[in-house]
């Protein structure tokens, strides 16, 4: 058995979460280099009749694609989120993909809420905003988003990836 799939799903969940939370960006040289290192050992595996067929890892692209390019097209979600999302649906298969997605909307959920929260408050979100914009840590944080507003769901799928991989009983129904 070839770990080279779970390995990669591993350090593309590490680089996103720092990526997105830092920048809202995923990289798609890293996807790129996931998917690729990732087919390497589907490959091998399948050659070395110790591992699923190729189709299967490319099911979870697909099926990881199709669920969620609805939401990038109604403008929900970045194209780097369901890049992502197609991208571990490969490296981990399409029975991963449901407690990535729970994991993610949960997480997401939790800090639209605490947004919401926060902006309900007023006056002390308003205090926090003036101190955080007088920060140069704060400065480069904006300067990297270049603009890029939204929930960091990218970081969460990645979570949720990491969590699946560290409990793989979660994919087992």
């Amino acid at each position: 058995m070839s770990y080279l799939p779970h390995a990669s799903a591993i350090a593309l969940c590490v680089l996103t979460i720092a990526s997105d939370l830092y920048a809202h960006r995923v990289r798609n040289v890293w996807l790129l280099a996931a998917l690729l290192l990732g087919a390497v050992g589907v490959i091998w595996t399948w050659l070395g009749g110790t591992g699923p067929t190729p189709w299967t890892a490319l099911a979870g692209l697909v099926i990881g694609l199709l669920a969620l390019l609805p939401f990038h097209v109604l403008g929900w979600m970045g194209a780097g989120d369901v890049k992502l999302f197609a991208v571990l649906g490969f490296l981990l298969g399409g029975k991963a993909l449901l407690p990535i997605w729970i994991v993610a909307s949960l997480f997401g959920g939790a800090h639209a809420l605490c947004m919401l929260l926060m902006r309900r408050t007023g006056a002390g979100m308003q205090r926090l905003r003036m101190k955080m914009a007088g920060t140069r840590a704060w400065q480069y944080v904006l300067a990297a988003r270049q603009g890029r507003k939204g929930l960091p769901f990218a970081a969460y799928m990645a979570m949720g990836a990491l969590l699946t991989v560290a409990a793989p009983q979660l994919t087992r129904w």
